[in-house]
């Protein structure tokens, strides 16, 4: 068959992404299924995506390329706004959720990487082959697969970037399937219930009834805030590249976002036309809400399921093993050590973005999870501040470990 290569420019791209979003919203509105089980509305919109542009090739050989380049900056916006709404006053409360989540997300991704190694084992392949669809890919992402890459390849594992790949794709489409069915499991067989009544945290849902805080002036001062967060972040990016660690770039705008909120609150006493969070808290959410949405869109658009040809047999088994390890570590493990409560049930949604997919899965699979059945203020505080940072930290250091 006769291949042909349609490329698809930044805006129409970014259009697309936005299209599809719409098209994710509209099917969770008119299918109770999705609702009842928490499936996030960009991920309906990106699995269209991937069916849609797999026909074309498979039927007509049509390659469909997409320019996301602007998907990088939206997680820089995401990550910005979550940063901006950590109060440190808040991140004391919680102090020991944060510790115990660190430590259960370590834990597994050990248990991760020996899985992947003793599958890799039983294929024939090098045994650190297995760390490409372990903690690399699943608990790393796109970001730390490519930047480990090359390591792998001077181990002597030539295809080490394509099964790290497409062992993403897999988890990445799994995570996003599996976070609201264990919310939904728990909240039934505990019969839990939100209680909090908190005010909307950066990284959940904007609703309709907030819509009377939401003036010109909130998403003027957010713009400001986020850009100051974004160029502060890159300042922080770079001093962390000094230290040779590979750290994904939105940990230095989460950074970022964290000490210009907690600065600014420091040393303003009074609330300035400049620096006023409780006016700008809404904006802050609206764009937040919004840069997530599409940017997992835009990442479900980019994935190529044709690229697991030659390694779909070791990374499937592999990656299926990966989802009834999360699935049980979350039920089993997280929800017990963070509580048996309702904000456990919601960490534990999120912990199949933390283990199989990515931060942005994490807050998208609670995101919905929130949208149905009320807020988890300490869960958007935990989980962001675990797998955005010190996930990141502790992975470089398990996989340096591991791989030898």
């Amino acid at each position: 068959m006769l291949q042909h290569d349609l490329h698809l420019d930044a805006y129409v791209s970014f259009t697309l992404a936005i299209l599809l979003l719409f098209v994710g919203k509209a099917c969770t509105r008119h299918f109770e299924l999705l609702r009842r089980y928490s499936i996030p509305e960009p991920v309906i919109g990106g699995l269209v995506s991937i069916v849609v542009v797999s026909t074309l090739y498979l039927v007509l050989g049509l390659k469909v390329d997409f320019q996301l380049g602007v998907r990088d900056v939206l997680l820089l916006y995401f990550f910005a706004a979550i940063g901006l709404g950590s109060d440190v006053r808040t991140l004391r409360q919680g102090g020991r959720p944060l510790v115990i989540l660190v430590a259960l997300a370590t834990g597994f991704m050990v248990l991760q990487n020996l899985a992947g190694m003793a599958v890799a084992s039983g294929f024939g392949l090098d045994r650190r082959a297995g760390l490409l669809t372990g903690s690399v890919s699943l608990t790393g992402g796109v970001g730390t697969t490519l930047a480990w890459a090359p390591h792998f390849v001077q181990l002597g594992i030539a295809n080490a970037e394509a099964i790290g790949l497409a062992s993403n794709m897999a988890g990445l489409i799994s995570a996003c399937a599996i976070g609201g069915p264990i919310a939904a499991w728990l909240m039934r067989r505990h019969r839990l219930k939100s209680s909090a009544e908190a005010a909307l945290p950066a990284g959940a849902h904007y609703e309709d009834e907030n819509r009377s805080r939401l003036d010109y002036n909130s998403v003027l001062l957010a713009l400001l805030w986020l850009n100051l967060a974004l160029i502060l972040g890159r300042i922080v990016s770079d001093a962390i590249a000094l230290t040779r660690l590979r750290l994904p770039g939105f940990v230095g705008a989460l950074i970022a976002g964290i000490v210009l909120r907690n600065v600014s609150a420091l040393f303003t006493k009074q609330k300035g036309q400049l620096w006023h969070w409780e006016r700008m808290q809404a904006g802050v959410a609206l764009l937040s809400d919004i840069c997530l949405g599409v940017f997992l869109t835009m990442a479900l658009m980019g994935l190529q399921l044709w690229q697991m040809h030659g390694v779909a047999v070791f990374v499937l088994t592999a990656v299926s093993l990966q989802i009834l390890m999360a699935i049980a570590f979350a039920v089993f493990v997280v929800f017990l050590c963070m509580g048996r409560d309702y904000e456990a049930a919601v960490v534990s949604a999120g912990f199949g973005g933390i283990a199989l997919g990515s931060t942005a899965t994490a807050i998208a699979n609670m995101s919905a999870v929130t949208r149905e059945h009320g807020a988890a203020p300490r869960a958007f505080i935990v989980v962001p501040l675990v797998c955005g940072f010190f996930i990141d930290l502790v992975n470089a250091v398990v996989i340096g470990l591991m791989a030898g």
